[in-house]
């Protein structure tokens, strides 16, 4: 079992990796070196995020080649479109006029390139990730922890940096600036040195829509305001529709809610936003193209879900184990078909509508209320966290080692929480 240190070096270390892969095959192919990060510091986070995963999927597979290969696979592509979303949209200032993403074309090229790139991901997983986890034994606790938080620390000044450098400026503001006077104060020279290093890394960016005028839209295309919308309406909408399932299907009434406060599942809410992220290339495109990447992806997204609860909180939410051509008892080939048939409806026919409504939001307005939402979820969400994680300890170290333990011990005991969710499975061991 990893600690949160060892996943957070993991992530490190291949993102370093994968910088250093991708900087040396710019340098060979244009004979030139440059950071080809969307950071100053030489990591790129996708590759790291694909491995933060892969580690914690792929044991579930052991043994299993295909099954892991084609997880690799899908992983791998969602996180490089989830993350050429965000290297779009990092400043709204900004495009890109080369396209990074190989995601789900629809096109026997882009599923070639796809799984090309899966394979080196399974091969160094296979290859490299010993050597890296037999290393990771050498290093003491202390400078694992002290490695982690100073680099974390280190990436946050740098997004910083970046992320001040694309919101108050252009690439043609930045070539004024060249042809002028010198550097000036600090902000100034922070601002020049990220331009300068983003021009030479990616020489099509320019400035969005120079040029032209008109009335502000709210969350206008897929931005961040829009993204935490599409969560909070699909998590309400979600929990309603699988809180009438059961009833109606099983004949069981139950909560379904992922958090305490609120009839909002974070399962439907967080699936919405991967599909919208991940399909929203495919719209224009047949019903069948859609339905096999939601049948893919909706069906690793459960499947990842599920590890995840089960690693982090110590439970499991849901077991398919009884069901037939299932995976691992964390999803199965009937919901799967579920996925894509939902992802068809979801992209066809729910999210143009719902995003034109959100649009139409008042934009001093729907910025307050955005922040709003993002304060009361997110607090909401640590909070069941720790419920949770508290819920699965409490078994074997039933005393509160301090006053917080206390207060959730008292506002969320056993009763509590297992009338929250009657489903929900402590694993064994998790308290240990």
């Amino acid at each position: 079992m990893y600690s949160w240190f060892d996943l957070g070096l993991f992530l490190l270390a291949y993102s370093f990796l994968g910088w250093t892969v991708e900087a040396g095959y710019y340098a060979v192919t244009r004979r030139q070196f440059c950071n080809r990060g969307i950071l100053s510091l030489p990591l790129i986070p996708a590759y790291g995020f694909t491995f933060f995963l892969l580690i914690l999927v792929l044991p579930t597979l052991a043994g299993r080649h295909i099954l892991s290969f084609l997880a690799t696979m899908v992983v791998s592509s969602v996180v490089e479109s989830i993350a050429d979303h965000f290297f779009r949209r990092v400043g709204p200032k900004i495009e890109w006029n080369q396209e990074r993403s190989r995601l789900l074309s629809g096109t026997g090229r882009g599923l070639l390139a796809s799984a090309l790139v899966a394979g080196v991901y399974y091969l160094t997983y296979l290859i490299i990730h010993p050597m890296l986890l037999a290393g990771l034994l050498l290093v003491p606790e202390v400078l694992k922890q002290v490695v982690v938080l100073v680099e974390l620390a280190l990436i946050a000044l740098d997004f910083s940096a970046v992320f001040y450098a694309v919101r108050t400026g252009d690439a043609s503001r930045y070539e004024r600036r060249q042809a002028g006077s010198g550097q000036g104060k600090l902000a100034s020279r922070i601002y020049n040195t990220v331009w300068k290093r983003l021009q030479k890394a990616y020489p099509g960016i320019h400035q969005a829509g120079e040029g032209t005028q008109g009335t502000y839209t709210f969350a206008k295309g897929l931005c961040w305001d829009k993204l935490v919308w599409v969560f909070l309406l699909s998590a309400l909408l979600g929990d309603i529709i699988e809180t009438f399932y059961c009833g109606l299907v099983d004949g069981q009434w139950m909560n379904r809610s992922s958090v305490l406060y609120g009839p909002f599942s974070f399962v439907w809410g967080l699936g919405a936003v991967v599909l919208t992220v991940t399909l929203q290339g495919l719209a224009e495109k047949n019903d069948r193209y859609v339905f096999l990447a939601g049948f893919v992806v909706g069906g690793a997204y459960e499947y990842l879900c599920s590890v995840f609860t089960e690693m982090v909180f110590g439970t499991v939410f849901w077991d398919y184990s009884d069901m037939p051509l299932n995976i691992g008892g964390r999803t199965n080939m009937l919901f799967c078909f579920f996925w894509g048939v939902l992802a068809v409806v979801w992209i066809k026919v729910i999210y143009p509508p719902m995003s034109k409504g959100i649009e139409s939001m008042p934009p001093l307005a729907g910025k307050i209320f955005t922040w709003i939402v993002v304060l009361v979820m997110g607090c909401n969400a640590v909070l069941t966290s720790a419920a949770m994680v508290r819920y699965s300890v409490r078994a074997v170290q039933p005393e509160p080692a301090n006053s917080y333990e206390e207060f959730l011990d008292q506002q969320y005991d056993d009763r509590y929480m297992e009338h929250r969710w009657p489903n929900m499975i402590v694993t064994e061991g998790s308290g240990q």
